[in-house]
């Protein structure tokens, strides 16, 4: 009889919840269980795969030679005009990537620091691939584009970065130097002309230097 009294009571005891007290206790069960994994994550270091590491610094040397090789580019043509377009856009690019940085102040996957957002390597690429691809033609930006998506995909992929973090960086980057960065060919008075000889048919192309 005093264990049916006392069976029947536990079930009272909880028929007597409300629905909103029970969310609560739900809600505050499912924050204690998190919140000891969240600060045991944040204070592990991460010890990246040797696989990893050979991507991180293929990036790294990405990162460097893509806009040399951009550079060398605009001087070997003297295009002056170039250099001074593609300085105001990397200026640009550097400027929004650290601003963003020091203002957001997202973790790095790795816990290294709290500057993943965004990715400056995506920046610098992509700005690079697309000022060559904007001023002197799509064709040569083709191998740049290629290895600016590398360069994406191995900062995620050695977490340095998130995807949103990369994305960020690549749109930055292309969009400062499309927006300071003219065509080349244009600025060299390029004109296509209908061309009609005896046997055929075409177009000439003429610049002036």
């Amino acid at each position: 009889m005093t264990a049916y009294k006392l069976t029947n009571r536990l079930r009272i005891s909880i028929n007597v919840y409300k629905p909103t007290t029970r969310l609560i206790l739900i809600l505050l069960l499912m924050l204690s269980a998190a919140l000891p994994c969240r600060l045991h994550a944040e204070e592990t270091v991460f010890i990246p795969t040797k696989a990893q590491k050979g991507v991180r610094t293929s990036t790294d040397i990405i990162a460097v030679t893509l806009p040399a090789a951009a550079l060398a580019a605009t001087l070997i043509e003297r295009d002056w005009e170039g250099l001074k377009e593609g300085a105001l856009s990397a200026a640009v690019t550097a400027g929004v990537t650290i601003g963003l940085k020091y203002a957001v102040k997202e973790n790095r996957p790795d816990f290294s620091n709290r500057h993943s957002f965004p990715s400056g390597h995506s920046a610098v690429t992509f700005a690079s691939a697309t000022y060559i691809g904007r001023r002197y033609g799509w064709k040569w930006s083709i191998p740049a584009y290629a290895l600016s998506t590398y360069t994406a995909w191995g900062r995620v992929y050695g977490r340095k970065h998130h995807w949103w973090d990369v994305a960020a960086g690549a749109a930055i980057g292309a969009a400062s130097t499309l927006l300071f960065t003219h065509p080349y060919m244009r600025k060299h008075e390029a004109a296509l002309v209908p061309a009609v000889s005896e046997t055929s048919v075409g177009f000439a192309m003429g610049f002036t230097f």
